[in-house]
């Protein structure tokens, strides 16, 4: 899919024009991009989920300070950027932040960066084809990542195994979970459309929703109000509309029937000022790693028969796509969660739907009308239609007489 760009005045100069949005904090940018923005970020590694908010807020181009690949590991972002006809340019330096001036009109070219005739940046072009070959040669660091993440998980679990073997400091719930499904979903990728999948598995089996963070403004849009909403600090960054570079909405915080909030392992509960200003009562939840971790503790400590995931990270790419202290979390929450976990992309494929009693009328009509139809060619079956035909024949013969 490709998006319209934003021209200058100059229409016939060649390459990509728009509004440059410029700032440091890919989060805070995503609250002030529109539809032709060209954004100017300094992202190391750009992340698939990061990539993905950047499309849905339909940017033509990504002018970044840093490199989108590094070579550390084969990240998920440029692929979908690029794949999708976005223009990326990357190493322009750290400069372009002085030197462009955020809502200024600008122009990429070959690499190039201008504001009207004058150069402000410059820096490599990458392309569907550039992405695919630094991405091949980023998987061979594979081994070494796993090295350093198998060290991160021996300490995580060392710090926090009171709580992913034994369960304590887990906050009890309102919402009865135990023995019902329970659906997880993270403003991650793809999660409209894993959304999409469950509207019947959600309507038939009525399972407890749970929102970390966006997740919960986007159960919302798609029609759910979730039972729970657990946000973290991520999620109590800003004041937004939601959905805003993983901010919850006020609007969700204020109806949500039960939130938790995550604090870190010391307890510390960033972003509590604001549920305080809000006048949401919240329950905490101490623990490492991210939120959507904590979430499917939640789930699991309280009984859950089954847990789906909506958004999160399923494939060993995705895990090392995050590139953060909490993947340890993750890898150990979900070997904790073990048989009850299923991704959201499964479920079509596993669930089939509720039998209902029309269903099953509707085999018993077909039935009887199969047999009728067998006995009909049989010679007694001849005999008792002719039978049947003569007595309504009477019937109709009576009623019509008395009406003279």
């Amino acid at each position: 899919m490709r998006f319209p760009s934003r021209h200058s005045a100059v229409d016939e100069l060649p390459g990509v024009s728009g509004t440059a949005r410029v700032d440091r904090r890919t989060g805070s940018l995503m609250r002030r991009l529109r539809p032709g923005d060209i954004a100017v970020i300094d992202h190391l590694d750009l992340d698939r989920a990061t990539a993905q908010a950047l499309l849905d807020r339909q940017v033509v181009a990504v002018v970044n300070a840093s490199a989108f690949i590094s070579g550390r590991y084969p990240n998920l972002g440029p692929d979908l950027l690029a794949s999708a006809g976005v223009v990326l340019v990357d190493e322009v330096g750290p400069e372009v932040f002085s030197a462009l001036h955020d809502g200024a009109t600008a122009r990429l070219h070959e690499g190039s960066v201008l504001v009207g005739d004058r150069e402000v940046a410059s820096g490599r072009v990458l392309g569907a084809d550039e992405v695919a070959v630094q991405m091949a040669e980023a998987r061979t660091g594979i081994a070494t990542q796993l090295q350093s993440f198998t060290h991160n998980t021996t300490e995580f679990l060392r710090r926090e195994q009171e709580l992913l073997l034994h369960g304590r400091g887990v906050p009890s719930t309102r919402t009865r979970i135990a023995g019902r499904p329970v659906v997880v979903v993270v403003r991650g990728y793809d999660y409209r459309e894993d959304l999409r999948r469950l509207r019947r598995f959600i309507r038939e089996q009525h399972p407890v929703l749970v929102g970390v963070d966006a997740g919960a403004d986007a159960l919302r849009s798609a029609g759910h109000s979730p039972d729970i909403v657990v946000v973290g600090e991520e999620g109590l960054a800003q004041d937004g509309a939601g959905e805003q570079g993983g901010t919850v909405s006020d609007a969700v915080l204020r109806g949500a029937r039960e939130v938790v909030l995550h604090a870190d392992s010391s307890g510390r509960a960033v972003g509590s000022e604001r549920l305080k200003r809000l006048g949401v009562r919240y329950q905490t939840l101490a623990a490492a790693g991210a939120s959507e971790d904590v979430a499917l503790l939640l789930a699991d400590v309280h009984g859950a028969s089954l847990v789906v995931t909506v958004g999160t990270h399923a494939t060993l790419d995705e895990f090392l796509d995050r590139q953060r202290s909490g993947l340890a979390s993750t890898f150990l929450t979900r070997l904790r969660v073990g048989p009850k976990l299923v991704d959201a992309k499964s479920v079509p494929q596993l669930y089939a739907g509720r039998v209902r009693l029309w269903h099953l009328a509707l085999v018993l009509l077909a039935g009887l009308v199969a047999l009728a139809a067998a006995v009909a060619v049989t010679p007694v079956g001849a005999d008792w239609w002719s039978a049947f035909t003569d007595a309504l024949s009477d019937v109709l013969t009576w009623i019509q007489g008395l009406f003279p």
